[in-house]
């Protein structure tokens, strides 16, 4: 039985919620560590997709929403995003002690309390829903959908997926935020603070990557709308650099055309494991980040192989990278980017020095901070009117 049993005299009855389970993504990676430090939590979810997550995760009882047994939903889930609140109603936990979400859509709004405020609620937030707050107009905005679509169908939607994020903040009791960039998106958004504790990465993975460094940078990164990819493409063709991009996404078609108009030389790598994206890291002159992140594993890994990162100085990315770590640039343009990498040229790098700053973002540092976040928030509620018991 877990460790949440030292908290009182019977073993409370903890239970994970996460938005989907399509892919091993930085939220799912934060799924599991929670997993690994409850491994008998049952797990709720609008969607599990067999064999796109790891063991860790799936270990368990998986409970999902209606939406799993949509068409094309496998491939095609984002389409339903008008249904999301919808299915989170279909699919709340009430049969706990204590739940912990990890949420950047609807995951935080899975919890049905009871008339005394149970089961206690922790979401540990990657964000509040970028796609229909700060970032609209990378997702549905006129450029992506079209001025009709944008305004008459993905706006009313946008409005209405924006009142339901808003009216289910009081399901949570404790909000903790992965870097200070979305705590103050949390602080702004829904008037409620919340603790930052940065997510788990895997630094050790890379911290055995012998540095061979070569004449090319590196992009590892979804190509989504909002990664700005095509920056990066436009500033190394500028530059007559040569790019190699890790990653897949809904871009990945667009940017090709991108890249052969622009007489860039960039291979598109595609998804990669964990083995050859280390030696990506150790071959790459630099990792390039022009994106707003709400933190950032990708600049993580890079510093932990010894591979310094040219970065926009904005989001989540000022809570892991220094100065000794990476060029941060702050024009949020091609032109930006071009100046940081011509800046980044005439830099040299303290390989030991961008190791050490990894290993302040360890999974061990990140159970550790969420173990004080439990004791912070349980031992009232545990020793005076919590139920006990055992996982169903």
């Amino acid at each position: 039985m877990d460790k949440l049993s030292s908290y009182g005299s019977q073993p409370l009855r903890v239970t994970l919620v996460h938005d989907w389970l399509t892919g091993m993504r930085g939220g799912e990676k934060v799924l599991e560590q929670l997993c690994k430090r409850f491994p008998e939590a049952p797990l709720w979810t609008l969607l599990y997709v067999p064999g796109t997550v790891s063991d860790t995760i799936t270990d368990r009882v998986i409970h999902t929403s209606p939406m799993q047994r949509l068409p094309w939903v496998r491939s095609k889930y984002r389409h339903y995003l008008p249904l999301f609140p919808l299915m989170a109603e279909l699919t709340r936990v009430s049969d706990a002690d204590v739940v912990i979400s990890s949420s950047h859509a609807v995951a935080k709004a899975m919890v049905k309390k009871d008339e005394g405020g149970r089961p206690l609620h922790i979401c540990y937030i990657h964000t509040p829903m970028r796609y229909v707050w700060d970032r609209f107009d990378d997702y549905f905005g006129p450029r992506k959908v079209g001025t009709i679509l944008s305004s008459s169908v993905f706006r009313p939607v946008a409005k209405m997926l924006q009142w339901y994020d808003l009216r289910t903040v009081n399901r949570v009791d404790k909000f903790v935020a992965n870097s200070r960039f979305v705590a103050e998106r949390v602080r702004r958004l829904y008037g409620r603070e919340a603790e930052v504790l940065p997510p788990p990465v895997d630094v050790q993975r890379f911290a055995r990557v012998t540095r061979s460094p070569e004449d090319w940078y590196l992009m590892v990164t979804a190509l989504a709308p909002y990664k700005r990819v095509d920056e990066a493409i436009c500033a190394c063709a500028a530059l007559g650099r040569k790019l190699k991009i890790v990653g897949s996404g809904p871009e990945r078609k667009r940017l090709q055309v991108l890249a052969r108009d622009r007489g860039g030389e960039v291979e598109f790598l595609g998804f990669v494991q964990d083995e050859e994206l280390a030696e990506w890291y150790g071959r790459a002159k630099g990792l390039l980040f022009p994106g707003i992140e709400d933190f950032g594993i990708a600049p993580v890994e890079a510093i932990a192989a010894g591979c310094p990162v040219v970065a926009l100085k904005q989001g989540g990315i000022l809570d892991s990278m220094t100065d000794r770590t990476a060029v941060l640039y702050s024009e949020e343009s091609v032109e930006g980017l071009v100046q940081a990498i011509r800046d980044f040229e005439l830099r040299s790098f303290d390989e030991r020095e961008l190791r050490r700053r990894a290993a302040q973002f360890t999974p061990e540092r990140f159970l550790a901070g969420f173990e004080e976040i439990l004791a912070e928030v349980l031992p009232g509620m545990a020793l005076r009117d919590l139920a006990f018991g055992t996982y169903n």
